[in-house]
């Protein structure tokens, strides 16, 4: 009886406290802030490339290693990420992450080169890391809607993307701090994503002290959620799932580096070339939106994912064809697939495993793939543009890609789980 007193005080208000930080709604915020970050800070670089350049007097080529060196860190980084997970827990690894993603923000505004591509190499690695930790932290809290929350969080990005290209001028001229005070501005939503995260962390920290179901396995059915998949690297579903996201990714990072330039240079007025792109990057929210909605309520996403294929395919042929007088349909056709395409690849990360340990390791290897594939697209559709003085011939490789993409997402999207 004495012992029963004794533990009273104790344990009442950690278990109370621990529901109220695992209320849903929380849980929701932290996730959508997370999101806004995950492409934010390399949305808003883009439009700051020229000042850049002048600033450090750098080559058209160092300039463009500003925006593929972050890419290619994130394939770098993916794989490391389920080991940190399974040693940390997905909640401590994500804040981290988040901590450490506005750390470079502030390192790439340094007054120094060395620190401009450090930050972009610290950006880029902390982004992998949420890659690959957010599919598995949704697919343990949401099992039953995880596909409608991977639209959610993948949406998010997009915004936030969105919305940093579309202010990282504005907010140069009302901080008056040129360039550096623009892009330095992003690590302040970094650190509010850390405190909305925090409540997480601290629940799987309370559940751990009152002997409760450890974070990484709430989810878990006789407690396998924390069991790797065995042979994945050997896995045609995982490679199938790997080659659609990494296709995808370079169909896209190509078209973000080079879409504008393209229009322009069949006769485009400049500034009509950036509302081009930027309404196909408004269109991608929709597709990123509605494409894992529909996902998740079908056994088998074949058809979608071929259907993101052609549509991939019908953007590139209107780029090739009527650069200019079909650029509002290209650009509207390659904003769903796009969109939808990203959305599909990380609904395919939650639909075809049976664990979160499982999403995440998954997400290690797919996105690992992806990124590194995507890094040579913008650079290799500038040297072929380079060597031929035409587009033709990097569009017309797109359409070749298109159809990978769509043998890939046929395989990828059969009813099975690994």
């Amino acid at each position: 009886m004495s012992v029963t007193r004794a533990q009273q005080p104790v344990t009442t208000p950690v278990v109370s406290t621990r529901t109220k930080l695992a209320h849903p709604a929380l849980l929701l915020l932290g996730i959508v802030l997370v999101a806004l970050n995950m492409r934010a800070c390399l949305a808003a670089v883009s439009p700051m490339v020229g000042e850049i350049q002048r600033a450090f007097g750098l080559s058209s080529t160092a300039s463009g290693l500003i925006t593929t060196v972050p890419v290619l860190f994130q394939g770098v980084g993916a794989p490391l990420t389920p080991r940190l997970t399974r040693r940390f827990g997905a909640e401590r690894v994500v804040l981290g992450a988040v901590l450490v993603l506005g750390a470079g923000v502030l390192l790439r505004v340094l007054p120094s080169v060395a620190a401009l591509y450090a930050g972009c190499v610290v950006i880029g690695v902390a982004i992998a890391v949420l890659n690959v930790s957010m599919p598995g932290l949704v697919k343990r809290e949401f099992p039953d809607k995880a596909a409608t929350m991977t639209g959610v969080y993948s949406t998010t990005m997009l915004i936030g993307a969105t919305l940093a290209a579309g202010s990282s001028v504005p907010l140069e001229k009302a901080l008056g701090g040129g360039w550096e005070g623009s892009l330095g501005a992003w690590s302040v939503l970094a650190l509010i994503a850390a405190v909305a995260w925090l409540p997480q962390v601290l629940r799987s920290r309370q559940e751990r002290a009152v002997g409760a179901a450890p974070a990484g396995a709430r989810s878990a059915a006789a407690g396998v959620a924390s069991k790797p998949i065995e042979g994945i690297w050997r896995s045609p579903l995982a490679w199938q799932i790997s080659l659609f996201m990494g296709i995808s990714s370079l169909m896209v990072y190509t078209l973000v580096a080079w879409m504008p330039t393209i229009l322009a240079d069949h006769g485009m007025d400049r500034g009509e070339a950036g509302l081009v792109f930027a309404f196909s990057n408004l269109v991608q929210v929709g597709g990123a939106f509605l494409v894992p909605l529909a996902a998740g309520r079908m056994t088998s996403q074949r058809a979608l994912a071929v259907s993101m294929a052609v549509l991939n395919g019908l953007g590139v042929a209107g780029l090739l064809v009527a650069p200019v007088s079909g650029a509002w349909v290209s650009a509207a056709v390659l904003g769903v697939a796009q969109g939808g395409s990203l959305g599909l690849g990380l609904a395919f990360i939650v639909l075809r495993t049976g664990t979160a340990a499982g999403a995440a390791q998954l997400g290690g290897m797919s996105q690992a793939i992806g990124y590194l594939v995507a890094a040579a697209g913008p650079v290799g559709a500038g040297a072929l543009h380079q060597a031929t003085g035409s587009w033709d011939l990097p569009l017309i490789l797109l359409l070749v890609f298109a159809l990978v993409v769509a043998v890939a997402g046929w395989g990828a999207g059969r009813n099975r789980t690994l």
